[in-house]
């Protein structure tokens, strides 16, 4: 199961790892993320539910599996507000 995380303090630590990326516009796709997972957005892959801290990042609808090729997301983020 993913680690829930807030969207602020995913943009703060996203930010520390990449300080080159516009931060405002990862905060605009993280919202559109959750927002298309809290309407029941799906990978566009597999048909799975999407991850949204993946979907923000890589820019297209997509579940975890399909993003990482893995299947163990426990040491990975998803924003908390879509966590089931």
């Amino acid at each position: 199961m993913f680690a829930p995380i807030s969207i602020n303090e995913y943009i703060k630590q996203n930010g520390k790892n990449n300080p080159k990326e516009n931060m405002a516009d990862l905060r605009k796709a993280l919202f559109n993320a959750v927002n298309a997972k809290k309407n029941g957005a799906k990978c566009d892959n597999c048909g799975q539910p999407i991850w949204a801290a993946g979907t923000a990042v890589v820019g297209w609808s997509a579940c975890f599996s399909c993003i990482t090729g893995e299947s163990d997301n426990s040491n990975d983020y998803e924003i908390d507000s879509v966590c089931f």
